[in-house]
Parts: C-alpha cells; sequence; structure tokens
C-alpha cells in the first residue's frame, strides 16, 4: 500500500484537541475500584508446555467485575530471584494461544504474563475467556458491542481486564514489581496505552502499531478492519453517530497517553491501513511521558518486525539498567 495519510512533516506535528470528557477520570476510577472490590486470588496452575528453559502457569484471574479472566504466566526455568516483568496484550481477534507462542520475553529473561483477551481468540490464535454475559469466544467483530453507552461498552471491560492483569503479574513473587514493562501489537499497543494512562506508576509502555486511537479520524480515512466496524455501524445507525463519539471518547488511546507517565517506546507503520500512522502520532504527540517513536516508512501494520523486536529488548533493558 502506498503512502495515504498526511505528509510526514505534518504528522510529527498532527495533535488534535482531546476528546476525554469531564467525567472521564472519575468514569475509570469508579470502574476500576469496583474491580478491585471484587478482586480474589488469582490462580496458577502448572501446566507441561514442552519447553525445556521455559516454565508455564495456566493463569486465571479477576478482571472486570472480578470476572475470570486466563492467561499463561512464563518465567525462565533457571532464576536466581525475583525477574523483571512484562505483561504482554494480543491483536484484535486473536487468544492466548499456547506458551510456545509467546517464547520472546520469558526467553530473554523477564517474568511474563500474557493476557487473553475476552470473547476473542476466533480469528487467528485461540482464546479460552469468556465475554461474560455476551458469550464464549467468537469471531470479530467487538468494536460495536454496546457501543451507545460507556458503560456497556466492549472496551470498558477490556481495558479494567488489562489493569488487573498487570496488579496480577505485580504480586506474583518471582516478579519485581517495580521492574515491569507493558507491551502489545496492534489491539496490544492499544491495551498498553490506556494502561499507562491508568495506572501512573507503570516504569514501561512499549505500544508497538498501537490501534485504539483517534477513533473518529481513523473511522474517516481507512476502510480497513477493524475501525471498518465503526463506520459501518454509523452508516446504518445514521441518528446514533453522536452518541458513537461520545462513547469512544472514554476508550481513545490519545485521551489516556495525555494522563501517562511511564517512559515508552512507540512504533508506527508509514503505509499501515488499520493504524493510521496519524492516528499514532495523535497519541505520541499527547503523550506525556518520556517518549520515543520508531517510524517504518515502506512498512504496513506489521511495523518494523524483528527489527522492533531488538529496538523493544534494547529499551527495556537499558530503561530498567538490566545486564
Amino acid at each position: 500500500m502506498a503512502v495515504y495519510d498526511l505528509p510526514l512533516e505534518e504528522l510529527r506535528r498532527y495533535r488534535p484537541p482531546l476528546t476525554a470528557p469531564d467525567d472521564f477520570d472519575a468514569f475509570w476510577r469508579t470502574t476500576l475500584e469496583d474491580a478491585q472490590a471484587r478482586a480474589w486470588e488469582p490462580r496458577f496452575e502448572p501446566f507441561d508446555a514442552g519447553l525445556a528453559t521455559i516454565e508455564a502457569f495456566d493463569v486465571t484471574f479477576a478482571g472486570f467485575a472480578g470476572q475470570p479472566v486466563r492467561g499463561w504466566m512464563l518465567l525462565p526455568a533457571r532464576r536466581d530471584g525475583p525477574l523483571p516483568g512484562v505483561v504482554e496484550f494480543i491483536g484484535y481477534g486473536g487468544g492466548r494461544g499456547f506458551p510456545a507462542d509467546w517464547l520472546l520475553w520469558p526467553s530473554a529473561g523477564f517474568a511474563t504474563l500474557v493476557m487473553d483477551t475476552r470473547g476473542q481468540g476466533s480469528a487467528w490464535l485461540q482464546g479460552d475467556t469468556d465475554d461474560a454475559g455476551a458469550g464464549t469466544p467468537h469471531h470479530p467483530g467487538f468494536m460495536t458491542a454496546g457501543i451507545l453507552d460507556p458503560e456497556t461498552y466492549y472496551y470498558r471491560r477490556l481495558y479494567t481486564d488489562a489493569v488487573r492483569a498487570l496488579a496480577t503479574l505485580r504480586a506474583h513473587p518471582a516478579v519485581e514489581p517495580d521492574r515491569v514493562a507493558a507491551t502489545g501489537r496492534s489491539q496490544g499497543g492499544g491495551l498498553t496505552l490506556a494502561l499507562a494512562g491508568l495506572v501512573p506508576d507503570l516504569p514501561l509502555a512499549l505500544p508497538d502499531v498501537p490501534f485504539l486511537c483517534h477513533f473518529e479520524r481513523a473511522a474517516k480515512v481507512t476502510d480497513a478492519a477493524p475501525y471498518a466496524e465503526i463506520a459501518g455501524y454509523c452508516k446504518v445507525h445514521k441518528s446514533k453517530v453522536d452518541d458513537v463519539f461520545t462513547t469512544l471518547a472514554y476508550f481513545d488511546g490519545m485521551n489516556f497517553a495525555a494522563r501517562a507517565s511511564a517512559r515508552a517506546l512507540f512504533s508506527a507503520g508509514l503505509m499501515d491501513p488499520i493504524s493510521p500512522p496519524s492516528t499514532v502520532y495523535a497519541a505520541f504527540n499527547h503523550y506525556a511521558g518520556p517518549k520515543t517513536l520508531r517510524l517504518y516508512r515502506f512498512n504496513e501494520h506489521e511495523g518494523g518486525e524483528t527489527h522492533h523486536v531488538l529496538e523493544q529488548l534494547r529499551f527495556v533493558r537499558e530503561a530498567l539498567a538490566l545486564r
């Protein structure tokens, strides 16, 4: 795909107005306090993944409203004490799969919690977490589920799950709670941004080609899924367009970015039709913490691939003062 979005010079200064409603912080404070009040002790069941160097655990923890969320906890088999940690979030339509799908961070020496994505996990990697009240994992879409009210919108549940996943990682005895990072690609990058805005003491955030940013522009400049789900809904529900974007303002990555303080490494693909670069730059340019962005000028949604993985590893090791 050719470059289709704003010229690079404009992207670098693109900073659209924030859309956070007046009760944005109160909405999220109440949501997270409720989840905390309903939390219960997570379960870590040993899992035989057939891996000689990685110890795997099948995790179940309390997410939104105390609802069970699955995941994997992956630890280097040889360790002398608590480890730095990484919580990893998954791209749209994917689920937790199996431990062998997530070897990068534990192989690099990090205690890793991979969060399953409620209701998803039927488009590529399989998932195992029901979206309570909405059913078992199913094929996309999810972008307009409950979209007329922020209380019922799908991503209220998913963002809350992400906060609880980080808390679960930090509480594990194998983890140094002050030396942790959040990461994910696409939807996982959007969850990483939300986490950075919701958890003031998160040290590091690595949003890779983040999705879920600057919704209104994304729905207008790309017809690629998943943003096309929003445009398609608005095409049919013509009288509900204002309600749709009022709800989405509570979930917009750029509104979370403006509240974040974690040291961040972003990435963007200049030819990306799924996370248009202007939407990534909108979040990056509003990001309130220390930040760096790696731009891959001839790449689409794959971004920097292994080149960017190496950047991430260097970034985390340097930021956490690891050898």
